[in-house]
């Protein structure tokens, strides 16, 4: 079977460094789509509106939407998808920052 006969599988992973310098209006972009989701029950929404006030990390989640991403790249179907979003301390001289190179070092040490 060739390639172009075959279904086929990739995991994309994507890695982005954020600075929140306008928390109020990222928090009221989340506010303002939760309040226009009209499949999210009240109960939720209302849990939800409270956690975007509370962290700036939430308040992305409620806006960031993976398929976005891909909605207009021809020959692919998004299967599934997950994400999430965390307050953390970035040192971009520290060497767990250095996203360019964290695949590539693994692979290049597996050779003879």
């Amino acid at each position: 079977m060739s390639t172009s006969e075959t279904t086929r599988y990739v995991r994309l992973r994507v890695d982005v460094v954020l600075e929140i310098d306008g928390p109020a209006e990222l928090t009221e972009a989340a506010e303002a789509r939760i309040d226009g989701d009209e499949f999210m029950p009240e109960e939720e929404r209302v849990h939800a509106r409270e956690a975007a006030r509370e962290d700036s990390a939430e308040a992305l989640a409620y806006l960031v939407e993976p398929f976005d991403l891909i909605r207009d790249v021809p020959g692919i179907e998004m299967v599934q998808a997950s994400w999430s979003s965390e307050e953390v301390d970035y040192d971009p001289d520290a060497l767990e920052w250095d996203l360019g190179e964290e695949d590539g070092a693994e692979e290049d040490d597996d050779r003879p």
